[in-house]
């Protein structure tokens, strides 16, 4: 639902720019807890030089200002779907001209990967959020620091078992969470800032030209530990269709924002005064009292930043299996109001075990910030050659404008993503693996199903042709209502001439219902269900889904009773209890010609034979549903 179109002002701005700083803005919030320590302490960190610092807080402060109010605020939140942000949505906008069908297949394939990558994000940040979250007991009570890794793992496996729950119950917290957080790290900044208010200097990017100039390589490469205070802004785009623009720049410019700034530079004006500090540089500026408490609402921030990357990748998967790039999965809505807040047991676990396999191996958020910041910078970098295409083709821009734009995102982006190429031995690897794995699940699947459909309609008769027969040949009938659920809308489903050639009967009433899904978010209910009369009892029933909805056929029957075949008919009426429902289950066999290499279709495959029933997915009752198998050769 695109907010922005009612244009909320007043109280409904104040409660979504609330609820915007709970779900968006967790990930970036929680940076403060180890970005700019990376830039001091990581392997790669500068000298705690008072240069040094200014120029870090200049390059953070035009970094969050042009990354993050610039490009994502201003300008890629214009490209949404319907009021949908994220890069699947915005996959869903590019249209290249007819003539460049490979450029459109980079351009999907660079999509693909692109949300891969927010995967290794969606593992990452829990881990590295609680993980830094926890490490000020060190700060607090040093000898407690062995009890850092048990605690991060136990508050994450409570995380993630939370999630059967739904997000519904505790979302109304989440916002004044963050807006405690915000507070808190704001007041700690001002503290900060009274020691020395000369840092405040580092506005004038100056400071950060002159931080290259003097360190050369060593100050390219600290871009790396930099990049780690944008972090959430790929998130900030995806979570745009929950809330509206206005909202989310509205929560940005009035809480998120200052606050950052305020930390990061009373962080720096900390480390002036006390360089030691850069081994913790966050919690060194937290009074000695206050340390325990600010553990407690820092884990707190860390677990709201980590619900919203993992709604996030609930999300993403949804789109996935609606979009045909992932196998059917389990969708459990956990709120009969809010239609985004779903749960996928099978992302869930593997989220969870990758979570906790990643805090045990790296056992810090130093290290495991090394792993961070090429899924981030790449996604960010695939972004803007979308974002390009869209511009050009969608929004007509001149290559001249569009160029000039992209063309400078897509320098930052790749300045930053160079940088962080260093840490690849380090842990980099991680995402790029966790990218890699899932880019080739999605692929597959992809280019799997294209050849079984592409068989099965070699095999089908073409409606118009099957009609003629039925009506010939008049076959038996029998009471009752018959589904014969069908991907093809143009010929006769396989399942009905397997079931018309053992039977030799037809049921009364017979509906070939296509489930479809559009490359927009959601279907307006005038365009839900279309329905047309083939004649002898046959009615071809096409529903419409976006790729944010999740198909229900018993609610698509019900509304036919509203429909009609067509303007002036009778409602098709269907009985619950009548009805029958049946389905085709192919099973694939690695034995055909097709180009696919072997270990694909093995893959393909295994994924197919995982895969959520149909009967489960399409909401259907098992205790009238009809199987008919057939074999396929891919």
């Amino acid at each position: 639902m695109n907010h922005d179109a009612k244009a909320p002002t007043g109280k409904a701005l104040a409660g979504l720019s609330l609820a915007a700083l709970g779900v968006v803005y967790g990930d970036i919030g929680t940076s403060p807890l180890y970005a700019l320590k990376q830039c001091f302490s990581g392997e790669h960190g500068v000298d705690v030089t008072p240069q040094n610092v200014l120029g870090v807080l200049s390059l953070v402060f035009w970094a969050l200002n042009f990354v993050v109010s610039f490009k994502y605020i201003s300008e890629v939140m214009q490209a949404d779907n319907r009021g949908e942000g994220g890069i699947l949505a915005l996959l869903s906008l590019v249209r290249p001209k007819a003539d460049l069908l490979s450029t459109r297949r980079v351009l999907i394939a660079l999509g693909i990967f692109g949300a891969a990558l927010l995967y290794g994000d969606g593992v990452i940040t829990p881990a590295i959020s609680v993980l830094g979250a926890v490490e000020g007991i060190a700060v607090a009570t040093p000898a407690l620091s062995h009890f850092i890794v048990p605690i991060t793992v136990i508050v994450l496996i409570a995380l993630f078992l939370f999630q059967r729950r739904g997000t519904a119950g505790v979302g109304a917290v989440f916002g004044p969470i963050m807006v405690l957080w915000f507070a808190c790290i704001a007041v700690l900044g001002i503290m900060g800032i009274a020691r020395d208010p000369w840092v405040l200097l580092a506005v004038n990017p100056v400071y950060a030209v002159s931080f290259f100039l003097r360190d050369g390589s060593q100050g390219f490469l600290i871009l790396g530990a930099v990049v780690l205070v944008v972090t959430g802004g790929e998130a900030l785009y995806a979570d745009m269709g929950h809330f509206g623009k206005r909202p989310i720049r509205t929560a940005w410019f009035a809480v998120a924002l200052p606050a950052l700034l305020l930390n990061y530079f009373g962080q720096g004006a900390l480390l002036l005064h006390q360089p030691t500090a850069a081994l913790n540089p966050f919690y060194s500026l937290v009074p000695r009292w206050g340390l325990y408490p600010m553990v407690v609402i820092a884990t707190a921030a860390a677990v709201v930043a980590s619900q919203a990357l993992i709604s996030g990748a609930f999300s993403l998967t949804r789109q996935a299996v609606q979009l045909g790039y992932s196998p059917r999965v389990t969708i459990v809505h956990t709120s009969r109001s809010e239609m985004g807040q779903i749960f996928i047991p099978e992302v869930n676990l593997a989220l969870a075990v990758s979570c906790v396999v990643l805090v045990l191996a790296f056992g810090s958020a130093d290290r495991l910030a090394a792993a961070y910041g090429i899924a981030v910078t790449g996604t960010m970098s695939i972004t803007t050659m979308l974002f390009y295409r869209v511009a050009r083709d969608t929004w007509r821009w001149s290559v001249a404008r569009a160029a000039a734009l992209s063309g400078l995102f897509l320098f930052v982006d790749l300045s930053f993503f160079t940088a962080n190429l260093v840490k690849v031995a380090d842990g980099g690897w991680v995402p790029l693996v966790i990218g890699a794995v899932v880019f080739a699940l999605m692929s597959t699947w992809k280019k799997g199903r294209y050849i079984v459909a592409q068989i099965l309609r070699e095999g089908t008769l073409p409606l118009d042709v099957f009609m003629k027969d039925m009506i010939r040949r008049a076959p038996p009938r029998v009471p009752g209502t018959a589904v014969f659920l069908t991907g093809d809308p143009t010929g006769a489903p396989p399942v009905l001439l397997h079931h018309l050639k053992h039977n030799k009967v037809l049921h009364e009433k017979l509906i070939l219902l296509s489930v479809m899904t559009e490359e927009i978010p959601q279907v307006g209910d005038a365009e839900r269900v279309k329905c047309r009369e083939l004649g002898a009892g046959f009615y071809q029933v096409i529903a419409r889904y976006g790729f944010m909805e999740t198909p229900d056929i018993p609610t698509i029957l019900r509304l036919l009773a509203q429909v009609g075949a067509s303007p002036g008919s009778k409602p098709v009426t269907v009985k619950p209890m009548e009805t029958s429902f049946y389905l085709g289950r192919e099973t694939v066999i690695a034995t055909g010609t097709s180009r696919m290499a072997r270990w694909r279709k093995k893959l393909f495959i295994i994924m197919a034979r995982n895969a959520q029933s149909a009967t489960a997915f399409f909401g259907l009752p098992p205790n009238r549903v009809v199987e008919l198998g057939a074999q396929v050769q891919i």
